[in-house]
């Protein structure tokens, strides 16, 4: 096999950019296999745009055509463990759209089965692991930069969204249809990095805001905060309603600061000599020097390091990355086992904020599921 034949399963704004970079000969190693979706307009499309490839509105017709040797699942997110699972039954290598589920039962079903197949792919679409900034930031603080994480914050608001976004598609921020709204639609690949990068917490308290700016019955704003085994401390903070949007990520350690902001500028403070043994040596007349006209530069070293970001190029090198595994056994950037930690964050979220209590992770899966049906019943008879 010289290149991957890539069938897309959803051929929306998301499946349609994909089968755009492959179709322009953009992703070295794959072509497109095959697309799927159930609208029947979108068959016209596609013979339009891509005469060659083979279309079905069946997605196990597809994966038993031997048309594809790897699919892409680019719909709703409760189905992609579903869909995940039903291609590496076939012996087809599955790379599953961000979040890779709605709740931890069914990803962790989804893992445990990828599990039993270790010979097939089982890939993420987390992108923005590919990119050069957030490799650079994991890197430093792997390599102990700026010591043991004392806290971390993470101000990400730059979804804005208008109501006619929302308005678009009856399963759109529902929890029937979406399973959340921002934190499992716009956000996922922020929780993912900031639990790549700091850890996960061990518990989770939330203050979660539901329909608050947006007629929706899902979240579009959250304020949570977590607590880690080592005693940091940590905030996430996202919403779809400010227009001004911010993207601010915070990471304060023993021997330094990292502050990236606008996903576009890292700037690294590191002290000369670790905070604590500055307080156990210096006294007020050197906190008056150092804060009353003094330079503080005595204290640390500055670095700025600046990236440019070119849009659809992280797209391009998770599915290339993705490919190379199956060619060559190159190294998965985003190991499908990886999707669970986000879901893991978004649950313990909506779990702290319905409960109105602190949530410890592991937390009760059984019990989030049934919170949700909850939620969906509600849902339901609103709209009867």
């Amino acid at each position: 096999m010289e290149k991957v034949r890539l069938g897309i399963i959803g051929i929306g704004a998301q499946g349609g950019t994909y089968a755009g970079f492959i179709s322009e000969g953009k992703v070295k190693n794959t072509v497109i296999g095959a697309i799927c979706d159930i609208d029947p307009e979108k068959k016209a499309v596609c013979a339009e745009k891509y005469p060659d490839v083979p279309f079905y509105d069946n997605y196990i017709d597809m994966l038993e055509s031997g048309d594809v040797d790897a699919v892409v699942t680019t719909v709703p997110h409760y189905f992609h463990p579903e869909m995940g699972m039903e291609a590496l039954k076939r012996g087809i290598h599955a790379l599953v759209e961000k979040p890779a589920g709605v709740y931890t039962k069914q990803v962790k079903e989804l893992n445990e089965f990828a599990a039993s197949k270790p010979e097939l792919t089982f890939g993420i679409f987390f992108n923005q692991r590919t990119n050069p900034l957030y490799q650079k930031l994991k890197e430093l603080i792997d390599n102990g930069e700026i010591g043991e994480i004392r806290r971390t914050n993470w101000l990400i608001t730059t979804w804005w969204r208008p109501q006619g976004y929302y308005d678009q598609g009856s399963w759109r921020a529902t929890w029937e249809g979406e399973g959340g709204g921002v934190l499992v639609n716009q956000a996922p690949h922020q929780l993912d990095l900031f639990q790549w990068i700091c850890g996960m917490p061990k518990t989770v308290t939330s203050n979660v805001k539901y329909g608050y700016r947006r007629d929706i019955a899902v979240e579009d704003e959250v304020t949570a905060m977590f607590e880690y085994e080592n005693g940091a401390s940590g905030v996430f903070v996202t919403c779809t309603h400010d227009v001004l949007g911010t993207d601010r990520f915070e990471i304060l350690g023993e021997k330094g600061k990292i502050v990236v902001d606008d996903s576009k500028k890292i700037t690294i403070k590191r002290l000369h000599t670790p905070e604590l043994e500055m307080s156990k040596s210096m006294d007020m007349s050197d906190v008056m020097r150092l804060f009353s006209g003094g330079e503080q530069t005595d204290i640390y070293t500055e670095e700025v390091l600046e990236f440019e970001s070119v849009w659809g190029e992280q797209h391009i090198n998770v599915i290339e990355n993705f490919s190379a595994n199956i060619l060559d056994g190159t190294p998965l950037i985003a190991p499908g086992s990886d999707g669970i930690y986000g879901v893991t964050l978004a649950n313990a979220i909506h779990l702290s904020s319905w409960l109105d209590k602190e949530v410890e992770i592991p937390f009760d899966e059984e019990l989030y599921l049934a919170e949700l049906n909850k939620r969906i019943e509600e849902e339901k008879k609103q709209s009867n």
